[in-house]
């Protein structure tokens, strides 16, 4: 059984087909009756056998639009029939994003501020059980503008998984989830629930905060260097820490803000040549490398070293990674030595092709000179 037959499988969807069945079995006055899930939502009960191969948003979707067939489309019946499920304890966990993606899906299709408004305050009240994060991001592809104002209300709940869901459910990429277009153009569309947030006394809700805007990194890092730059100048306990987790990619691309931010600004550090534990490596290998650092200046350096990969990939072209090495305060004419090991064993997400690569330090964002190798099949054969 796979994580994702975990999560939202055969056993939840049928459950869930026969929860909603007894709410809608009470709604028309039967007192909410056990009846066979197959009785009370045969498309649930045909959907939840008809899962295998899917992944966990198709799942979700496909359950979703089967309890739109099996109750219906009008966006109040869904709606009502969802808060009356929350009365079986047994209506939690994964289960949950089918159910508030249909209450989100049918308010979208009946276009009324009522239904809009109502969708999310029943997406609310599911997210303490399992977030709505997911379930949320059609109403925000549908008016952002209204949305927006009652996430930023949600700041001030009482409950932090609400809180968190203000942050989560309007991260501009957030995993799994539907892209809201003006988000991810935009960081100020958002940016008062990260600066109502990023002090909250739950990490899970400073977690989604830094989450969030680092998301941004990729197309506003001057946003983000900005925005932490203010949560700095209100205070908190927490500012420093989530403002690190927030700044985590700039940092590994060695973005001047982020690393001034942090305490690593411009250093007089000579760097001497990488010395690497091989010239070729056969793939599925690994090769060592060390270098030294001294500090030629006349203040005390702080340093933040990574180290940055050249690799080839399929097409022939040149893919890079950065990785984290080690942080370091060096006294006037105070040498180090920083070394590591690169593993070229394939992994899931990133697999290693024969030719010529690279390693070479990185000291606070300024790459040093390159070392370059080979990587070798087997036969030791290497492509042009």
């Amino acid at each position: 059984m796979s994580m994702t037959d975990d999560l939202l499988g055969t056993s939840q969807a049928t459950t869930l087909a026969r929860i909603l069945g007894a709410a809608h079995a009470g709604q028309l006055g039967s007192g909410g009756v056990a009846i066979a899930a197959s009785a009370a939502a045969p498309e649930m009960s045909a959907a939840a056998q008809s899962l295998t191969g899917l992944g966990l948003s198709e799942r979700a979707r496909a359950l979703a639009g089967a309890i739109e067939i099996d109750f219906g489309s009008d966006p109040v019946r869904i709606a009502a029939l969802t808060r009356d499920a929350l009365a079986d304890d047994e209506f939690t966990g994964w289960m949950l994003w089918p159910a508030g993606l249909a209450v989100a899906r049918t308010a979208v299709a009946r276009d009324d501020v009522h239904a809009f408004d109502e969708a999310l305050a029943v997406l609310r009240e599911l997210t303490p059980r399992m977030t709505s994060e997911f379930a949320i991001r059609p109403l925000l592809l549908h008016d952002l503008d209204r949305a927006l104002p009652q996430l930023l209300e949600w700041t001030q709940h009482d409950d932090w998984n609400v809180r968190r869901l203000a942050s989560e459910g309007s991260r501009p990429l957030l995993p799994w989830a539907e892209r809201i277009p003006a988000l991810v153009a935009d960081p100020v569309r958002s940016r008062a629930i990260l600066d109502a947030l990023y002090d909250d006394p739950e990490e899970s809700v400073r977690r989604s905060v830094a989450n969030h805007l680092n998301d941004h990194s990729r197309a506003h890092a001057a946003h983000v260097v900005e925005a932490v730059t203010g949560w700095r100048t209100s205070g908190g306990a927490h500012v420093e820490r989530t403002a690190r987790h927030a700044l985590r990619t700039l940092v590994k691309r060695g973005d001047v803000g982020a690393l001034t931010f942090l305490g690593f600004g411009a250093v007089n550090i000579s760097v001497a040549p990488l010395v690497l534990t091989s010239e070729q490596v056969p793939l599925g290998g690994e090769i060592g490398f060390a270098g030294e650092l001294t500090n030629v200046g006349d203040a005390v350096a702080h340093v933040i070293v990574d180290y940055v990969l050249g690799f080839p990939d399929a097409r022939g072209g040149e893919r890079r990674k950065v990785f984290k090495l080690v942080q370091r305060e060096l006294a006037p004419g105070e040498s180090v030595t920083v070394s590591g090991t690169q593993s070229f064993r394939p992994l899931t997400t990133r697999r290693y092709y024969p030719g010529v690569a690279w390693v070479a330090l990185q000291v606070n964002g300024v790459v040093q000179d390159r070392a370059a190798f080979e990587l070798v099949d087997s036969d030791g054969a290497v492509r042009s």
